[in-house]
């Protein structure tokens, strides 16, 4: 572990596996209790002793980004080896993570205020206003499985980059990630102590991170349940939470297919379904239903299953077996209940076919709840206002695609759809690191982003001149 610019090592050990071949990768250490308290406290020591300058903190944010683009073989072998993900997809994660860290190293150096005007109210017009922005202080960061480098740098980058220390906690799937991470922002010339790296599970090194009292802030990307956890232990910390998802996607009358048929393949299908904003969902207008489903399927079928690390490999293996098994039960269970599968919907070990399914109710599990798995649904509407209806009966709201050539459905759309982002003829598994990114309803609080991030992780401390 990293703490306090040392690597650390830990009284117990657990394995890191490939998901693919389930050999061991590596044993790290499961934090203690006392490992936790002594990473806080060194990432609170740090944030008081060590006050870098913004020209610093984006000096080493862009030798980092600079060293994950030298490196970004190695790192995306870490990536396909520890989640399996496919060696494409992973590329792809280190090819945002080199953006993330620069966009932040920019927005190191606009970390600002603004004027506020006195005079519009009577009485004082002999004022002079204007707040600031001051990192709140020590960062708690939580990562999930499904990107272990991207969403690091989502919390890492942003948090340096507003003057913050961190205390990152990376998924025990897929430690080896961060700690790479850590390797390269300590050879970039950060300071001992802005970022230390606690690993072990969440129900147990996660809590005591989240609980200590010398936390600031806890941004989480991860589940519902855990995320009104984190609410519950944080105390007075602020949070930002990124949570679950079964993001839909409308396919009205006047779409382009050629342009949403390949799009959604890669928006229901890439890293077997694993994405937060994953299409779990699709909503296609009865007058294009069989055209589209004729499209869509025959290329479905065509997605290679296969090792991670092979170059023509689509579809890897699930992150663990229990998750297989999860989803396979929720098909068996929507067939019973009428549900059709158009192709796919078998299981070996870890990996799941990629699926397709028709006749399903908004009821089933595999429809309200959040699959992340390589599995759509496809249903047909008549009327575009029928389709936002469907999109919004969810307990979710993070992003929904719609494809349309319709300007109006398009309005229609944004002003409508209960969810953090709209993606016009685009998927809502679409994602620029700079755009904000959140959600609402269950799919959590706060804003991700990299401006976004920073403004979360600052706070505005107001200023008044009576200048008499």
């Amino acid at each position: 572990m990293l703490i306090g610019g040392m690597w650390v090592e830990g009284g117990n050990y657990f394995e890191v596996r490939n998901p693919y071949t389930n050999e061991v990768l590596a044993k790290v250490p499961e934090a203690s209790p006392e490992d936790v308290k002594t990473a806080v406290a060194a990432a609170r020591k740090a944030f008081e002793e060590e006050k870098l300058a913004a020209y610093r903190r984006s000096e080493i944010l862009e030798n980092t980004s600079r060293s994950i683009a030298e490196n970004k073989e190695e790192f995306a072998r870490i990536i396909s080896l520890e989640s399996g993900k496919p060696i494409r997809t992973s590329r792809a994660e280190v090819d945002r993570a080199v953006l993330t860290f620069k966009f932040a190293a920019e927005d190191a150096k606009r970390v600002g205020g603004e004027i506020v005007p006195m005079d519009v109210a009577p009485g004082y017009e002999n004022h002079f206003g204007f707040y600031i922005r001051e990192p709140v202080g020590v960062v708690a960061a939580l990562t999930p499985f499904n990107f272990p480098l991207n969403l690091a740098a989502h919390k890492v980058a942003p948090a340096i980059a507003a003057g913050n220390a961190v205390v990152l906690k990376p998924a025990s799937a897929t430690p080896l990630c961060a700690l790479k991470l850590g390797e390269t922002l300590m050879e970039a010339g950060l300071p001992p102590g802005l970022l230390n790296i606690v690993t072990g599970k969440g129900s147990t090194v996660g809590e005591a991170l989240v609980s200590n009292e010398g936390v600031n802030m806890v941004t989480f990307t991860g589940s519902p349940p855990v995320g009104r956890r984190i609410k519950q232990l944080a105390g007075m910390a602020k949070v930002t939470l990124e949570l679950g998802s079964n993001s839909a996607t409308i396919i009205d009358e006047s779409a382009n297919l050629e342009m949403a048929v390949p799009r959604c393949i890669t928006g229901a299908f890439s890293f077997s379904g694993q994405v937060c904003i994953s299409i779990q969902r699709l909503y296609v207008h009865r007058n294009i239903y069989e055209k589209f489903l004729a499209d869509f399927i025959p290329k479905v079928s065509e997605l290679k299953i296969g090792d991670p690390l092979s170059e023509d490999t689509d579809i890897g293996p699930m992150i663990s077996e229990d998750a297989a098994r999860r989803v396979q039960a929720w098909i068996r269970e929507a067939e019973r209940d009428g549900a059709k599968v158009i192709t796919g919907g078998r299981r070996d070990g870890r990996i799941i076919e990629p699926t397709v399914m028709t006749d399903v109710n908004p009821d089933m599990k595999i429809m309200c709840l959040e699959a992340f798995a390589p599995v759509v649904s496809i249903v047909k509407f008549e009327k575009f206002e029928e389709a936002i209806e469907m999109v919004n009966n969810s307990i979710y709201g993070l992003q929904a695609g719609v494809y349309t050539q319709n300007v109006a459905n398009a309005f229609k759309a944004i002003k409508e759809l209960h969810v953090g982002g709209v993606m016009i003829n685009e998927i809502p598994t679409f994602r620029a690191d700079h755009m904000p990114y959140g959600g609402v309803k269950e799919s959590g609080v706060g804003r991700e982003g990299v401006r976004f991030a920073i403004e979360e992780m600052t706070n505005i401390k107001m200023v008044s001149f009576n200048l008499g």
